[in-house]
């Protein structure tokens, strides 16, 4: 009987490639979680080496710890909190000064609906406190007094504010970029595969065991549902809803996503999920687009080539970009 020399060949290559697999070291996963920036961050890698991955894992909420040292408005020495405490000018770090940077460049592109100068008027709400309030038209005027994307200038390492009164937050920004540093960090580690979650912002290293990572958006009126299931790699994915901090009074929804405008909450939206190449880009463009609306956050999105979105509207209808144009409502 004649050799099938393809047969042959193709049952050591089966036989060769099952030893090479058996070689192999068993991939290691470690997942962890702290507390940073006022939420629950978890940290999932996967790799050869645990050792390498705890490592990782150890240097990446470091580096977001530092970052919230930078940028939290609750920290008397932050950047921040020296900057509002200033008259005029405040000397901030280089980390700084990319974040209002970028904040102060969407500000001007989304035409104020992103507003790093809101810091005054969310202190007046009080929405993240144990007493929220709504505020009488008055105090909302004056707290937005001077607002605005020109309120705030950057030259080299310097911050100008335009008034003495004004308080900066970023905090629709800066945890995006902290989960980017994390992500940084551990690639710079050698982690191949790994997700940082902060409180629904999500930054994604590389694919989830050679298959893209799976992320449930949750259904912004029911709490237990997911809306849909996203699938993503390599790529930063962050959602804003009006349910996330929030209270009710005399059977309205307060929430803490406000329009510059009118000092109240944005009531356009119910959620907006943003996916871009990083979470600091996506985090302020989630907020620019809850503000704006469907409409104009999606003709806002012609500028950021790559980017993309999917709007739950104040009436529950879905609106995307063309490359979430095949998502369909519902768990997956």
């Amino acid at each position: 009987m004649p050799f099938n020399r393809p047969l042959i060949l193709l049952l050591l290559m089966l036989l060769l490639t099952a030893a090479w697999w058996r070689l192999q070291p068993e991939a290691a996963s470690v997942q962890r979680t702290q507390l940073l920036m006022g939420t629950t961050v978890s940290i999932e890698a996967a790799g050869a080496d645990r050792a390498v991955l705890e490592r990782a894992i150890a240097a990446a909420f470091a580096e977001m710890a530092r970052i919230e040292a930078l940028m939290s408005p609750h920290r008397p020495d932050s950047d921040v909190s020296r900057l509002t405490a200033a008259a005029h000018t405040a000397t901030v770090a280089p980390e700084t000064v990319e974040v209002i940077a970028l904040g102060l460049d969407i500000a001007r592109r989304s035409g104020g609906a992103f507003d790093l100068t809101l810091g005054r008027l969310k202190s007046l709400w009080g929405i993240e406190t144990e007493t929220p309030r709504v505020p009488a038209p008055a105090e909302l005027a004056s707290a937005l007094q001077g607002t605005g994307p020109g309120a705030l200038s950057v030259s080299g390492d310097l911050v100008t504010k335009r008034s003495p009164q004004l308080a900066i937050d970023l905090g629709a920004i800066a945890k995006g970029y902290a989960v980017d540093r994390a992500i940084a960090t551990l690639r710079a580690h050698g982690v191949p595969s790994a997700a940082v979650n902060a409180g629904g912002d999500i930054g994604l290293l590389g694919s989830k065991l050679g298959r893209p990572w799976r992320i449930g958006v949750q259904h912004p009126r029911q709490a237990s549902s997911v809306l849909v299931t996203l699938e993503a790699a390599d790529r930063a994915v962050v959602t804003s809803g009006d349910y996330e901090r929030c209270f009710e009074r005399d059977g309205r929804r307060y929430h803490h996503l406000f329009d510059p405008q009118t000092g109240y909450p944005a009531g356009r939206c119910q959620s907006v999920t943003v996916l871009a190449s990083h979470a600091v880009l996506a985090d302020a463009l989630a907020t620019a687009l809850f503000v704006l609306g469907p409409e104009r956050g999606l003709a806002l999105l012609r500028d950021y080539p790559g980017v993309d979105a999917l709007i739950v509207a104040a009436d529950g209808r879905l609106h995307s970009t063309p490359g979430l144009a095949a998502v369909k409502a519902g768990p997956s």
